[in-house]
C-alpha cells in the first residue's frame, strides 16, 4: 500500500533504521490537549480499516465504540502510532479525509490562521506535511499564549475583586466610623447624664446604709428572741415525741403481748376443746358410756397417785410407773402429748454410744411409737451439746433443745404449763424433781425405764 499525503521520506515510511540515520529527529513532546486530540482522531477511524491493516493489538480495540476506544485503548493507540509509521499514514488518510477543508488546508502545510490550534497541531501530527513540527511548535505557543492570557485574566479579575472588596470595606468602614462618633457624643450626653444620677444614687445609698444599720439592729434583737423562742418550742417538740416514742412503744409492747396471749390461748382452747370433743365422741361411740362428770385422765391420774407398794391392788402393781403397759395406756388417750427428757433416757439406756448417737437410736425409736399410737411426740435435749446440721426428724416427733441459760428441765416445765387442763400430757424423766413439778401441773410422769422397755418391746 502506497503512503499517504505527507510523507516525510523512506524514515517515516519505515524503510531506514532512525538510529542510524543521522538526519533523524525524534518526535516533539505533544501537550496534553494535542495528545488526547490526536487518540481521539485515531480512534475514531480506527474502526474504518481493514483487520489485517490494523497491528494484532489494535484489532480488539477497534471492535469497541468509537467513546470507548479513546478512553479504553488511548494509551495503546497511542503508543502505536509514535512506533508504527505506516499505521500512522492509514489513519491519518482517514483523518484528513474526515477534516475536510481543514485537513486538505494543514495536509498542504497551509492551515488557516483563524483554524483552532489544538486541531492543527493533532492534524500535523497525524499526516505530517512539511514543516510540520513548526506547525505543531507555532500551535504550542500559540496555546501556551492562550493559557497565559487566560492566567493574566484571571489574575486580573481576582486583583478587580480585590480592589472592589477593599473599596467596599473602605466605604463601610467610613460608614461604621460616622455611626460610632454619633454613638461616642451620645455615650458622652448619657455619662453625663449618669453621673448626675451616681450622685443623687450616692446620697441615697448613704441614707439606705443608715437605714439598714438601724435594721440591722432590731433584726439581731428579734433573732435573738426567735432563737430562744425556737429552742423552747424544739426542747418541748423533743419532750412530746420522747412521750409519744414511749406511749407507741409501750401501745406495741401491748399489742404484741395481746396478740401472742390471745394466739397462745387460741391454741390452748382450740386443743382442749379438740381433745374433749374427740375423746367423747369416741368414748360413747364405742363403749357406750352414760354421761359422767369425771373425764379419764382422773382415772389415768388416781392410778398415777403414790400409794405404798404392799397397799396395791394386783392390776394397779401391773402398771407403776416403769411398766411399759401403763405407757401405752395414757397414750391410748386422745390427743395424748408425750414428752421425753432426751439425755435422761439416753444416758441410761444407751450409755456407751456417742451422743450422736444416742440422739438418733431414741429419735428413731420415738417415730416407730408416733407412728403407732399417732400421740404427739416431743423429745428435749440441752442445749449446751446442740450440733448444727441435724437430720431430719421422723415425721410426728418433735426436736427441741434448750437455749442459753436454760436447762432442758425448765423446757420440759413449759411445755407442760402451755397445755390446756384435761389434756393428757404424758412427761418422761427419772428426775424426781422433774416428776414432781409436772404432776403439780396435771401431768402423768413416768420413768426412763418404762419408756426403754416400751422401745425394747418394739
Amino acid at each position: 500500500m502506497s503512503s499517504s499525503t505527507g510523507s516525510d521520506g523512506p524514515a517515516e515510511q519505515g524503510l531506514i533504521d532512525p538510529v542510524l540515520d543521522e538526519s533523524y529527529e525524534p518526535d516533539p513532546v505533544l501537550p496534553d490537549p494535542v495528545r488526547q486530540r490526536v487518540t481521539t482522531l485515531a480512534a475514531a477511524v480506527l474502526g474504518n480499516l481493514p483487520a489485517d491493516e490494523l497491528p494484532i493489538s489494535l484489532r480488539r480495540v477497534a471492535k469497541f465504540a468509537p467513546n470507548r476506544r479513546a478512553k479504553l485503548g488511548g494509551p495503546l493507540i497511542a503508543a502505536q502510532i509514535a512506533t508504527d509509521s505506516l499505521l500512522r499514514q492509514r489513519l491519518a488518510t482517514k483523518v484528513v479525509e474526515g477534516a475536510g477543508e481543514l485537513g486538505a488546508a494543514v495536509a498542504e502545510g497551509t492551515p488557516p490562521g483563524a483554524a483552532d490550534p489544538t486541531e492543527v497541531a493533532a492534524l500535523a501530527y497525524l499526516c505530517r506535511p512539511p514543516a510540520w513540527r513548526e506547525l505543531i511548535g507555532t500551535a504550542t505557543d500559540a496555546m501556551r499564549a492562550e493559557a497565559e492570557q487566560a492566567l493574566a485574566a484571571a489574575q486580573v479579575r481576582e486583583l478587580e475583586q480585590r480592589v472592589g472588596r477593599a473599596e467596599h470595606d473602605r466605604t463601610v468602614a467610613r460608614t461604621e466610623a460616622e455611626k460610632l462618633r454619633d454613638e461616642l457624643a451620645r455615650l458622652r450626653e448619657e455619662a453625663g447624664g449618669l453621673r448626675d444620677d451616681v450622685r443623687r444614687l450616692t446620697r441615697s445609698v448613704r441614707e439606705l446604709e443608715q437605714r439598714e444599720r438601724k435594721a440591722a439592729d432590731l433584726l439581731a434583737t428579734e433573732k435573738g428572741r426567735a432563737t430562744r423562742a425556737t429552742a423552747d418550742h424544739d426542747a418541748e417538740v423533743r419532750r412530746l415525741r420522747a412521750r409519744l416514742a414511749e406511749a407507741e412503744s409501750q401501745a406495741g409492747a401491748a399489742r404484741i403481748s395481746a396478740k401472742e396471749a390471745r394466739a397462745n390461748d387460741d391454741a390452748r382452747l382450740w386443743l382442749l376443746l379438740e381433745t374433749i370433743g374427740q375423746a367423747a365422741v369416741g368414748l360413747r361411740r364405742e363403749l357406750a358410756l352414760e354421761p359422767t362428770d369425771r373425764l379419764p385422765a382422773d382415772f389415768v391420774a388416781d392410778t398415777a397417785a403414790d400409794r405404798p407398794e404392799g397397799a396395791m391392788p394386783a392390776r394397779a402393781r401391773a402398771l407403776d410407773a416403769n411398766d411399759p403397759a401403763r405407757l401405752d395406756q395414757l397414750l391410748d388417750l386422745p390427743k395424748a402429748h408425750l414428752v421425753v427428757d432426751g439425755y435422761n433416757v439416753t444416758k441410761a439406756g444407751y450409755g456407751e454410744l456417742s451422743l450422736e448417737q444416742q440422739r438418733s437410736r431414741l429419735i428413731t425409736g420415738l417415730g416407730g411409737i408416733a407412728a403407732q399410737t399417732r400421740a404427739e411426740v416431743t423429745v428435749v435435749f440441752d442445749g449446751a451439746e446442740r450440733i448444727v446440721g441435724l437430720p431430719p426428724a421422723p415425721r410426728g416427733v418433735r426436736v427441741l433443745f434448750s437455749k442459753k441459760g436454760e436447762t432442758a428441765d425448765d423446757l420440759i416445765r413449759r411445755l407442760v404449763r402451755a397445755e390446756p387442763a384435761g389434756r393428757p400430757v404424758v412427761v418422761i424423766s427419772s428426775d424426781r424433781e422433774v416428776a414432781d413439778g409436772v404432776r403439780r401441773h396435771g401431768a402423768y410422769p413416768l420413768s426412763s425405764n418404762a419408756l426403754l422397755r416400751r422401745l425394747g418391746r418394739t
